[in-house]
C-alpha cells in the first residue's frame, strides 16, 4: 500500500485508512461483535493500513475502546490513531475549551496509549473556528508541547469553513467531506497544500451511493432514513449518470476512492468497512488511480449536473 505524508515527525499513512465508528455498539446502525471489531482491525493491519480514526461518540466509547484492545500489540510508533473532541461518549456534545483535555484523556484510556497522533474537533459550529476568538486553539497548542497530541485540527464540510480555519488557526490536519458528489470542500484543497495542511477524506463513497448498490426503489430503516423518497430518487438519477462517465471496467466504489486520492492535499481516504471483504476490495481501489482526464470530467460532471441540487448529506 502507498503511504503518504501526514504529521511533521510522524510516520506517513496509508492511502486508505480504517474508520472506526462501526465497531462500537450502537442503536442506530448493526453492530459487530467486539471480537468481529477486533478481527476487523487486524485485517487493516495485514493489508497495510497504519491509519485509524475513531472518536469518542463512536458506540458511546467502545469504539475507541475496541480499537485500543485490537491494536494492542502492535509497533505504536508505526500506528497513526486520528480521534476527535465535541461529540462526546455520553452522547451529547460539549465543544467548550474547557472541555478538550478532559475529553482527550479519555480517548487516550480507552484507546490504552499516552498520546494520540492527531485531535481534531468533530464537526463544530462555524463560531468555533476562527483561531482568533476562540481558546481552543492555545489549549491544543499546549496539548502538543506536552507530547499528548502530535497535531491538531477539524472535520469540516465546506470550503468556507476550512478556509475560516486556515487562515486564523495553526491546525495542520483537516477531515474533510468529498466525493465525487460533494466537492465543494475540494475547493480549499489548493490552500491547504500551501498550508501544509493534510486532508483526511470523510465520506468518500456518500454513504453507500457510490458503491453503486442503491436506487430509486431502495429504502433505509437506519440512520439514512433521513432521505426523503425525493432524495432518493435524485441520488439514483445522479448515480445512473455518473455511471455513464467511468469506463464500463471500472468499479463505481473503487474509481470514488480513487478519484479523491487523485489530488495532492489528500493524505489518506476512510470508506465505510463492515466487513473484511469490503475493506479488501477498498483498499485494492490504490491499484487503480483515475487518469487525469477522468477526474477532469468527474469535476465537471458536480459543476454541471450535481452542484445545483445542493444534495443534503
Amino acid at each position: 500500500m502507498k503511504c503518504n505524508p501526514y504529521i511533521k515527525g510522524g510516520p506517513n499513512v496509508s492511502e486508505v485508512g480504517l474508520g472506526t465508528w462501526q465497531l462500537g455498539e450502537s442503536s442506530d446502525w448493526e453492530s459487530m461483535t467486539e471480537k468481529a471489531a477486533v478481527d476487523l482491525v487486524h485485517a487493516s493491519l495485514d493489508l497495510g493500513i497504519n491509519f485509524f480514526d475513531t472518536a469518542p461518540n463512536y458506540g458511546n466509547g467502545t469504539s475507541e475502546a475496541r480499537l485500543g484492545k485490537a491494536l494492542g500489540k502492535a509497533d505504536r510508533d508505526k500506528i497513526v490513531i486520528n480521534t476527535k473532541f465535541g461529540h462526546t461518549d455520553t452522547g451529547t456534545t460539549n465543544f467548550e475549551a474547557g472541555y478538550i483535555r478532559q475529553s482527550l484523556e479519555g480517548s487516550l484510556r480507552r484507546l490504552q496509549t499516552d498520546y494520540v497522533d492527531s485531535l481534531i474537533i468533530h464537526n463544530p459550529p462555524f463560531a468555533c473556528l476562527d483561531g482568533n476568538t476562540n481558546a481552543h486553539y492555545e489549549i491544543l497548542e499546549r496539548l502538543m508541547e506536552e507530547g499528548k497530541i502530535r497535531a491538531y485540527g477539524a472535520s469540516l464540510d465546506t470550503c468556507a469553513e476550512m478556509k475560516t480555519f486556515m487562515h486564523s488557526t495553526n491546525g495542520k490536519v483537516i477531515e474533510a467531506f468529498f466525493n465525487i458528489l460533494h466537492q465543494d470542500a475540494g475547493r480549499a484543497f489548493d490552500l491547504a497544500k500551501r498550508n501544509g495542511v493534510r486532508i483526511i477524506v470523510k465520506v468518500p463513497l456518500d454513504s453507500g451511493w457510490l458503491s453503486g448498490k442503491y436506487n430509486a426503489e431502495s429504502t433505509f430503516t437506519d440512520i439514512r432514513a433521513r432521505w426523503s423518497r425525493q432524495d432518493i430518487a435524485l441520488r439514483a438519477g445522479l448515480v445512473e449518470k455518473l455511471q455513464t462517465i467511468i469506463p464500463q471496467i471500472g468499479d463505481l466504489a473503487q474509481t470514488a476512492i480513487s478519484f479523491c486520492l487523485a489530488y495532492d492535499a489528500v493524505a489518506t481516504v476512510i470508506p465505510g468497512n463492515k466487513s473484511i471483504e469490503q475493506l479488501s476490495v477498498n483498499v485494492e481501489s490504490v491499484e487503480r488511480p483515475v487518469s487525469a482526464g477522468l477526474v477532469s470530467k468527474l469535476e465537471a460532471f458536480y459543476n454541471e449536473e450535481v452542484e445545483k441540487y445542493k444534495l443534503p448529506w
